[in-house]
This record gives structure tokens, C-alpha cells and sequence, in this order.
């Protein structure tokens, strides 16, 4: 009698495993690792977590396996489990053989004749993880799939768990496979993934892949505030790795445009020690759109240091029910974006996206490209602006406020030279507010809805029509508009800056007018 628990997964024939229970013994072949429990498996989304430390491997490569729990609701344990590696493109084929790590609550198993091509446990003892070493044959097939069928009782169980992907190095990840009734009664598609082992470089940039990088020729590898991301094509797929410091995510988009909407965007989100890897579509200036089910494959991850990265695969054409997801074999601008995250959902990014100088082509020649996230349309209405309401506007007031009574004799194309001096800077004024005005409605591609500096830019220019003079309007209109993300200005030192010149015109101002009134004699 074994009791009222669950035992290990024993040998039987060297081909089957064992349940044992109190309602006696029953087989469970390697093949079909399902436990005759007289129950059928759970329904429920299995709340385990399978990674791998490794994404790619050659054969003779040692791969750390881990099984853990995903969640803490419910028991927080397991106690049965039986793993095994497939052929990725023949999942009745077992591939490989483990190694143990820890004896005392895994045992090695002789599946399809086959030494130590699975692992089990060794008593009923609660687990919350295990942890196993895949050895990749040197017959391996260019890509494998771990199954996991993991019990907690007698009739609570899960079978045939989709494990992480790996495939040989230089190969594509194969379609991402669909597991129909393996974990219960419903069809479910999941995507796993992997931790990688060690950081992204910017070695191969511009020889065999595209990358896109800020600052301009900064490696990943020995850089922490490096944004990377690059892409090489694979056969049919294409793979991506993005990389950079965030709070909560990074992001990268292809778009038609320069601008945002209506783009094919790709996330990497931080789950306190996990990330999540999505596929979304943006409509406009709003939060992501998360397709469902996720088209990525060959998935992994890692956190250091405060940086995300993250690695997939995607199919360069996929079927048309995928709607709004873009083909790669197009030209497209890419955009990048870092930003927080809270429970999953994605917060506006902290500063501009960097985006690429021109389209690039996804599956093209590998290129070094470049990017920028200030356009210079932007930097250009903010230096215009910025001379036209700092300096010559607060000149040319000056100049006919308190100049009048200077050179009364001079003129200068038949008229006094204040009044000359005072017309040309405010002509210059005047040509450099309509030309940045002009800027940012040329960029947007038209008017943008909601924005304070777009209204109260109109609003000012109306006012300046009627009124010569509207130096304070448009200096809270410059405070605004310099946190703009788009001129990606230096904080607070923009700020502080631009309160000095504020502050000296005041004061030269008010000096001026203490002279004027004959409290303050210069130069007598």
C-alpha cells in the first residue's frame, strides 16, 4: 500500500512511469505523460513558470531547466512532475538526455529506450521548484520544446505544460505549436519563454544585422544606458533584440510615418522579476492595443541593473486574420520608447521616442542606422521662439521705452534711430514667430487635439494681432513648451535657463525705469 500520497514517477519495463495512490497502482507512459488518475486534467491556466537559461543551443550544450510556481494564489506548491524534451517539429520524438542537480526530489527516467531522457520526482515531498540539466544531443534537430506534466493531487493536475523553445544555433525558431486539450478540456495556446544567459552586443552591427542605437555606437554589452535594438533576418522569421533602461518597459514600433498611430508595436514589460514579451497595435495617441493570440516565438528575456532586454522571433508574413500587423519585407521608420508600468499596463514614455532617420528595411541589407529623438522641425521652432521672445522682442521694448530721448538729432532712412532700431527688431519678431508657428503644424502633419502649447500658441498670436506688445503671454506659452518632450531640452537646466533671462529683463527693466524717473543718474 502506498498511503494516501503521491509517489514518484517509477520505472515499468523501462518504459512507463508509475502514479501510486491509495487506489492503487497505475501506469502512465513517457510518450503520452498523462497520469491515469481516473480524473481528467485541470482546466485551469497552470500556474507554473518553465524557463530555460539559454534560447539558442549547439549540441553538447548543457541547459539549465527550471520549474517553478508562477503565483503564490491557492497552494503554493507542487508535488508530482515529469519533464521531458521534444522535437520542436515532431513532438512524439524525445530528444536528449538530464542531468540532476538535486537527487534528493529528482530522478532520472529511461523513456523510449532512451537513458535518462526524462526526470521525475522522488517523493510527495511539497515543491514550489526543481530545477534539471538538458544535454543536447549530437543528432539534435534545429529546434526543441520542453513538456512539463506537473500534479499537486490526485485529481488536480496539469499535462503536457508548453515549456520554452531552443533552437540550434543559426536556425529559425519553428511555428509556435498549439497544444489542443493537453492541459483539459479547453484548446490552449501558450507562449514561453526563456532567460537569457548573457547581455546583447553591438558586435555584427551593420554586418549581419541591422541596429539602431542611443547614443549613436553604444554596445549593450558594456553600456547600461545604451537603448539598443537590432533585427536579422532568419529564413522565414525575423529575429528582434531590444534592450535599455527602464522602470517598467521598453518598446520599439515600425510605422508608416514619422509619426505616432497606426503602428505595429512590440513590448517588453517588467513584471517584478519577469518580463513580459507582447506583440500590440497603437491607433492614434492611445494605450496599446495587445493582440490576441501573441504571433511571437522563441521568446526570451533578461533583467540587470536596472535593463530590460528581450529577444523574439516573428514571422516575416502572417495570416490574415493577424489584423494590423505589419509585413517585414516593407520599409519602415522605427520608433523607440522606454517608459513605466503598473500592473501590466503601460504608462505615456518618459522622454521623445528615438526615431530612425529614414525607413529601414526589415529584411534588407544588415545597416548601422541612425535616429534621433528631437526632429529637427522641433528644434527649430524652439530656437525661433525662443530668439524672438527673449531677446529681440525684450530689445525692441526696451529700445522704445527708454531709448526715445537718445540721439534726438540722428536719424537714420529718414527717421529717428530708436524708433528704426525699435521697427527692426520687432519685424524680426515677428518673422521668426510666424516661421516657428508654422514649424510644429508642419511636423504634426496638422492640427493635434488637446495640446496647451498648440492652443495657447494660437491664442497668443491673435492676441500679438491686436496688441503690439505680448511679451508676458508668451513667456508662460515658452514655459510650457519647453518640457515638450520633442526638443528633448536637459531638465530642470532648461528651466532655470530660461527663468534667468526672464529675470535679467526684469531687472534691466526695472534699473531702466529707476533711470528714467531720475532716481538712478548713469553715466553723470
Amino acid at each position: 500500500m502506498c498511503g494516501f500520497i503521491i509517489s514518484a514517477f517509477i520505472y515499468i519495463d523501462q518504459i512507463s512511469t508509475v502514479f501510486c495512490f491509495s487506489h492503487g497502482k497505475v501506469e502512465v507512459a513517457c510518450g503520452d505523460m498523462t497520469p491515469q488518475h481516473d480524473s481528467d486534467p485541470s482546466t485551469k491556466h497552470p500556474p507554473f513558470n518553465i524557463i530555460a537559461d539559454k534560447s539558442q543551443f549547439s549540441p553538447g550544450d548543457e541547459i539549465k531547466v527550471t520549474l517553478s510556481m508562477a503565483s503564490s494564489e491557492g497552494k503554493h506548491y507542487f508535488k508530482g512532475f515529469l519533464i521531458e524534451a521534444r522535437n520542436a517539429g515532431d513532438l512524439n520524438e524525445i530528444v536528449g538526455s538530464f542531468k540532476l542537480i538535486s537527487p534528493d526530489i529528482s530522478q532520472l527516467l529511461k523513456c523510449d529506450n532512451k537513458e535518462g531522457s526524462a526526470v521525475s520526482h522522488t517523493s510527495d515531498s511539497h515543491k514550489t521548484e526543481v530545477q534539471v540539466i538538458w544535454v543536447a544531443p549530437s543528432d539534435s534537430p534545429s529546434s526543441v520544446q520542453f513538456l512539463v506534466t506537473v500534479a499537486r493531487g490526485y485529481k488536480e493536475f496539469w499535462v503536457k505544460i508548453p515549456g520554452p523553445v531552443l533552437s540550434q544555433n543559426g536556425a529559425a525558431p519553428p511555428p509556435q505549436t498549439t497544444f489542443g486539450g493537453s492541459i483539459g478540456a479547453q484548446t490552449t495556446q501558450t507562449t514561453t519563454s526563456t532567460i537569457l544567459s548573457r547581455s546583447f552586443t553591438s558586435e555584427g552591427c551593420g554586418g549581419s544585422k541591422s541596429c539602431l542605437r542611443d547614443p549613436e555606437g553604444c554596445d549593450p554589452q558594456n553600456d547600461t544606458a545604451c537603448h539598443f535594438l537590432s533585427f536579422s533576418a532568419l529564413g522565414s522569421s525575423v529575429m528582434f533584440e531590444l534592450s535599455g533602461p527602464a522602470e517598467g518597459y521598453v518598446s520599439f514600433a515600425l510605422s508608416q510615418d514619422k509619426w505616432m498611430g497606426n503602428d505595429d508595436v512590440y513590448l517588453c514589460i517588467r513584471d517584478t522579476d519577469r518580463v513580459d514579451i507582447k506583440a500590440a497595435y497603437v491607433s492614434g495617441r492611445t494605450h496599446p492595443i495587445i493582440s490576441s493570440p501573441n504571433i511571437l516565438k522563441g521568446i526570451a528575456w533578461r533583467l540587470s541593473d536596472g535593463v530590460i532586454q528581450c529577444s523574439f522571433c516573428r514571422d516575416i508574413h502572417l495570416p490574415p486574420e493577424n489584423l494590423n500587423r505589419f509585413d517585414l519585407d516593407q520599409m519602415y521608420y522605427l520608433f523607440m520608447a522606454h517608459g513605466r508600468a503598473e500592473d501590466g499596463r503601460t504608462h505615456r514614455h518618459d522622454h521623445q521616442p528615438l526615431i530612425s532617420t529614414y525607413p529601414a528595411g526589415i529584411t534588407g541589407p544588415p545597416e548601422d542606422l541612425t535616429g534621433s529623438r528631437s526632429p529637427l522641425l522641433i528644434k527649430y521652432h524652439g530656437a525661433f521662439m525662443l530668439i524672438a521672445w527673449t531677446s529681440t522682442v525684450s530689445a525692441g521694448v526696451i529700445m522704445a521705452r527708454y531709448f526715445k530721448p537718445d540721439w534726438p538729432e540722428r536719424n537714420i532712412l529718414g527717421q529717428k534711430v530708436w524708433f528704426q532700431l525699435h521697427r527692426m527688431l520687432m519685424t524680426i519678431t515677428v518673422l521668426l514667430t510666424l516661421v516657428g508657428f508654422v514649424l510644429p503644424f508642419m511636423y504634426r502633419g496638422g492640427w493635434s487635439k488637446f495640446r496647451v502649447p498648440e492652443i495657447l500658441a494660437v491664442c497668443v498670436i491673435k492676441h500679438c494681432h491686436n496688441q503690439a506688445v505680448c511679451f508676458h503671454d508668451l513667456v508662460v506659452t515658452i514655459f510650457l513648451g519647453i518640457h515638450q518632450q520633442a526638443l528633448s531640452l536637459p531638465a530642470p537646466w532648461s528651466t532655470g535657463v530660461l527663468a534667468f533671462i526672464v529675470v535679467w529683463f526684469v531687472l534691466a527693466d526695472l534699473v531702466l525705469e529707476v533711470h528714467r524717473r531720475g532716481f538712478l543718474p548713469i553715466g553723470q
